[in-house]
């Protein structure tokens, strides 16, 4: 690496070097998920890595480190999140606190979590980082990293050899490789050189696919995450986790005791913890589940679907279909997370509780590495983007494509649609790929199916519409006294109300009429209902009255985008409608056009790849 003047060292650097480090780790966390298969291969170090260390993306300097800290304790999820969360909640007093001596501390606190320390894991990246910066001096105009990031690649690359599994899956430590790419992103944003991050193929060739021949055993089990308030046995059972239990990670602070497990007799153990502590939270994974759905992982495409969160779609059809979720920051308080990664319920408890909520794109650099990784990953790629009415992602792809990718492997469509309408679209598409289409006969389907998809947002209250800026307060309050209930539409010019009803019932009648004239003709039609926070209701009184009226539909729940529910609020429903993607292609553009096109505005699965 070319030796350049250095920026000066401030606060502010800091903080753009934080968030880098996140960016970067977030945009290749579904590379870290494929290649998780240590200790167990559930496929979800990228995902817990992500979610753990989202409060970093938003790391200020003037934040009080203790405050960041608890934020990192509460978003600790899995072996290497709590891990990671550890190291960072030392880590993070850099500005203040001389790096090697930050990091040394991070190390030293990251191994006290672990009952049973092993070489080639995440520790070892920080062992590794610790030593690095005690040999160095960090100043203002000198601080060569080559040499610091090529010790931590040598780790990283070695982890294939410390451990066995890894070893016979022909792969680097995932949790290990995740904090690589966080530190490249730190380093070279600490000294301005973000240009030169490399995609991790680049550094680690032929370790980045699993042997075709590796398969895991089935594991039966459960992954937890819990939070306790100690009693005074509580040390005592912790221990004993050691005998009853694998990958145990502990973090104390005061008597707030967080625990991360992986067992075969949860109820057991629960009630052990339940016995001597508080139980303030817990959360749990099936192991089982996790391992099958990491074996039957999707086969290669002709082509490679991609959208945004915005999408209503879910990280499961992303695992059933093998497309590529994109997302944008869901922001509640004082944390914010990845939008498909929202506990929804709690989102919408939040919001029935009157806490602000907003929305924020990723960052220019991380959808930048997200393009990188399409390009690296995939021989064509179609980007099915959310409306530029909606937001900027489109003219960034469009933009960085155009730089990027002269043989334009990546193609990306302007969408015009968001929420439902996408979803519909984007599924179509999606099982066309699966079935060996080529790319243009998949983008000719995408193109057909968002002339004709519909869908109607039914929106419980306007006051959240205000509180996110889209109405004024007046406006809302007169609306909601005289019990307004609008009937929005994503269109590509932007959200446009399509009609107003005064209750539930006018709701679902006027659901009904559309869907009678948007399905007149339609042979295979597919639904797709979402719901809010009132999935009970949408399953029981909407779902059984359309499928009663539209017996050949394929009827699909699914949750409502989070990027819609943040603005329209709790009790937010809608229907979404794809008149026929089975047989569209079929139809002359013409007819699909003037046909269909004019008019006003738990899975049911027929195709699996």
């Amino acid at each position: 690496m070319p030796s350049r003047s250095r920026p000066p060292m401030t606060p502010t650097r800091f903080e753009k070097a934080f968030q880098a480090g996140f960016d970067r780790l977030a945009a290749w966390s579904d590379l870290l998920d494929s290649i998780n298969v240590f200790p167990v291969a559930d496929g979800d170090t990228g995902r817990n890595l992500q979610v753990s260390l989202a409060p970093l993306k938003t790391y200020h300097a003037k934040t009080h480190v203790d405050r960041l800290a608890v934020q990192l304790l509460r978003s600790a999820r899995g072996n290497s999140g709590n891990i990671a969360t550890q190291f960072f909640s030392e880590f993070i007093d850099t500005p203040s606190t001389p790096m090697d001596k930050a990091a040394a501390k991070g190390a030293w606190a990251a191994y006290q979590t672990v009952q049973t320390p092993l070489g080639g894991t995440i520790l070892t990246v920080f062992d590794t980082l610790a030593v690095q910066l005690a040999n160095r001096t960090l100043t203002d105009d000198a601080f060569d990293i080559s040499d610091l990031l090529g010790n931590l690649r040598t780790t990283v690359q070695n982890s294939r050899e410390t451990l066995p599994r890894l070893r016979a899956a022909g792969v680097v430590d995932a949790g290990a490789l995740g904090m690589y790419l966080f530190f490249e992103g730190f380093f070279l944003a600490l000294v301005d050189q973000l240009e030169d991050c490399r995609p991790p193929s680049d550094s680690f060739p032929d370790s980045l696919n699993i042997n075709a021949a590796f398969r895991e055993q089935e594991n039966q089990g459960y992954c937890v995450d819990t939070v306790l308030r100690a009693g005074p046995d509580m040390d005592t059972v912790i221990r004993g986790l050691g005998t009853e239990a694998e990958s145990v990670v502990t973090i104390a602070r005061g008597d707030i005791i967080k625990l991360h497990f992986h067992t075969t007799d949860r109820e057991t153990t629960r009630r052990a913890l339940e016995a001597t502590g508080a139980l303030v939270r817990w959360s749990e994974d099936d192991l089982t589940h996790q391992v099958k759905t990491f074996n039957r992982r999707a086969h290669e495409s002709r082509v490679h679907i991609v959208t945004d969160g915005a999408a209503s779609l879910t990280r499961a059809d992303q695992e059933r279909y093998g497309f590529t979720l994109l997302d944008s920051y869901i922001s509640a308080g004082d944390w914010s997370q990845p939008e498909t990664r929202v506990d929804a319920q709690d989102l919408y408890h939040r919001m029935r509780s009157g806490e602000r909520v907003t929305t924020s794109q990723a960052s220019v650099f991380e959808r930048h590495q997200h393009y990188q990784r399409l390009l690296q990953s995939y021989p064509e790629t179609l980007y099915l983007c959310v409306g530029s009415a909606f937001t900027g992602n489109y003219a960034a792809a469009a933009a960085w494509q155009a730089r990027h990718d002269p043989h334009n492997r990546l193609k990306v469509i302007d969408s015009g649609a968001a929420s439902g309408r996408l979803a519909v679209a984007v599924l179509a598409a999606a099982r066309l790929a699966c079935r060996g289409a080529d790319r243009d006969t998949v983008l000719a389907l995408a193109e057909s199916s968002l002339m004709i998809c519909r869908e109607y947002i039914f929106i419980d209250r306007l006051k959240y519409l205000a509180a996110g800026g889209r109405l004024s307060r007046p406006s809302a309050l007169v609306g909601d006294l005289l019990n307004v209930k609008p009937v929005i539409s994503p269109l590509p010019t932007g959200a446009e109300k399509i009609g107003s009803v005064k209750n539930r019932r006018e709701q679902v009648q006027f659901a009904l009429r559309q869907l009678h004239v948007d399905l007149a003709e339609a042979a295979t039609p597919l639904i797709l209902l979402e719901y809010s926070d009132n999935r009970e209701w949408v399953e029981t009184d909407v779902e059984r009255v359309i499928r009663k009226q539209f017996p050949e539909a394929e009827i699909i729940l699914q949750p409502l985008s989070l990027t819609t529910g943040a603005h329209t609020g709790p009790g937010t429903w809608a229907v979404a409608v794809h008149p026929d993607p089975e047989n569209l292609l079929a139809i002359p553009l013409a007819e699909r056009s003037i046909k269909q096109f004019g008019k006003t505005a738990t899975h049911t699965e027929r195709n699996r790849c």
